[in-house]
Parts: C-alpha cells; sequence; structure tokens
C-alpha cells in the first residue's frame, strides 16, 4: 500500500500493540496467508474486513495461536505482542490466550452458571486468592461487559439459559475476566438481531478504552460504525490497512474501491 511508510513512521512502539512481519499460513500445501505485514494499535479498534475465504479469520487465530490446534496449519514469520515474538518456543500458548481474549461467532458459554462462565479463567489462572476477590472479578467483567444489571439476581442460573446476545456479552466478560490486554472478536455479531447486534457494537465501543480490540465483520457498515482502523485482505493479501475513514472514502488500492463498492464480494 503506497501509504504505508508514512502511517508506519508516525507510530511510537508505544502505539503499537501487535506487530507482523512476514507472517505466512499454510493448511497443508493451501497458502491461506502470504507475506502480512502490520502494526495494530493499543486502545483502539482494528475491523478485518474481506469476501468470505480471503484469511481475515485465519490471521486473527494467528494473534492468539488458535492455529496450532489445528494439525496441517503451519505459520512462519513473526508476530510481536508488546515487542516479544509469540511464537517462540518458551512463550505458553495457554498463558498467551490469557493474555488476548478470543470471542467467537457463534455464542459458546460453558455449560455451566454464570458465575462459573466468568469465574473459569481466573481460576484455572491463579488471579483470585479469595472467593471475595473472585466475587469482584466476576462483577466488575460483568459491568465490562454491560451485563451485570440484567444478570446480577440470577448468577447461579445457567448461562445457556440467557438470549443470544446476552449469551455473547456473557461470553464478552468471560474473556475480559482473565484481564487481558488484547481482545479478538470473529465476527461477534454474525448470529445476533439488531438490537443485540447494537449492544455489542456499543460494548466493543467501550472496551476499547482498556483493550486494543481486533474484530473480523463480513459488515462493511459494521466496521464502519465501530473501528478507528481497517485491513482490508482479498485471496490471502492484505491488500490495505489504514484509517476506517479513509479505506471507506479513499482507498488507495483498486481492489478495496472494488470491494467497498460492491463489485466484488
Amino acid at each position: 500500500m503506497n501509504d504505508m511508510s508514512i502511517v508506519e513512521r508516525k507510530l511510537t512502539q508505544d502505539e503499537i500493540k501487535i506487530s507482523a512481519r512476514g507472517v505466512q499460513v499454510y493448511y497443508g500445501d493451501k497458502h491461506a496467508i502470504k507475506d502480512v505485514n502490520v502494526d495494530i494499535l493499543d486502545k483502539t479498534v482494528t475491523a478485518f474486513i474481506g469476501p468470505s475465504g480471503c484469511g481475515k479469520s485465519t490471521f486473527l487465530r494467528c494473534i492468539n495461536r488458535m492455529n496450532d490446534t489445528i494439525d496441517a496449519a503451519r505459520v512462519d514469520g513473526k508476530i510481536l505482542l508488546d515487542g516479544e515474538d509469540i511464537y517462540d518456543k518458551r512463550v505458553d500458548p495457554v498463558q498467551l490466550r490469557a493474555k488476548v481474549g478470543m470471542v467467537f461467532q457463534k455464542p459458546n458459554p460453558f455449560p455451566k452458571s454464570i458465575y462459573d462462565n466468568v469465574a473459569y479463567g481466573p481460576r484455572i489462572h491463579g488471579l483470585a486468592r479469595t472467593r471475595g476477590e473472585l466475587d469482584e472479578i466476576v462483577e466488575k467483567s460483568l459491568r465490562g461487559a454491560a451485563l451485570w444489571n440484567e444478570v446480577k439476581d440470577r448468577l447461579q442460573e445457567a448461562g445457556t439459559g440467557l438470549s443470544g446476545g446476552q449469551q455473547q456479552r456473557l461470553c464478552i466478560a468471560r474473556a475480559v475476566a482473565t484481564q487481558p490486554e488484547v481482545l479478538l472478536m470473529d465476527e461477534p455479531c454474525s448470529a445476533l438481531d439488531p438490537i443485540a447486534t447494537s449492544q455489542v457494537e456499543e460494548l466493543i465501543d467501550q472496551l476499547r478504552q482498556d483493550f486494543s480490540v481486533v474484530i473480523v465483520t463480513h459488515s462493511m457498515q459494521q466496521a464502519a460504525r465501530v473501528s478507528q482502523k481497517t485491513a482490508f485482505f482479498h485471496l490471502g493479501n492484505l491488500v490495505e490497512y489504514g484509517a476506517t475513514d479513509d479505506i471507506f472514502t479513499r482507498p488507495q488500492d483498486p481492489r478495496t474501491e472494488s470491494y467497498i463498492s460492491g463489485r466484488i464480494g
């Protein structure tokens, strides 16, 4: 992209949360991600957009090593989180995923109580020494996910009994309970109705005060509403990355322009 060097020159190390250099992903013989270079900022919502199968979710899953769970997948290149290579052999993927939370397309609460859904991560990572501390983390996380007032009197009820939008906010509360630094969201609203979608979008805007948020979305309108930075992927390539307003109103690459205007998709 033409102005990538201008964008990079303006950034300081304090602003950059995730830095990817030369990232390639292979599923067996299939070359799914091709030489991706990008700097993702802290306290910012970054949207990954592009047609189905373009590599946006595959690249998202590189950031918390979820591709490690796929036998045929191979990741080359470097991804740095706060300057540390997350693919270094000394990095424990379980600890990494406590720092890099993930919310999936379909709400997937555990078959446990609302309380235990949120308490699960802090328990396994030893973040609370007492029941009182755990109670505090659960309340803070549910408040952070804009869910506390709706569930505070039913914390022992099953998380699976909530509505779809509430379940997705519960999954966000579960993700933030381990005090992550990055929150990855893979099409978090695609299974939700318009009202629940709007609630989750409002929540994403609040979450960026504390996290670097990266969202994969098939909805360009959603990307325009919630993100400050947008990356456009096409056929495994990161075609263009920049300020969301610029990507949508002044794209530099004809492929981006074709996608935004609906000619490819």
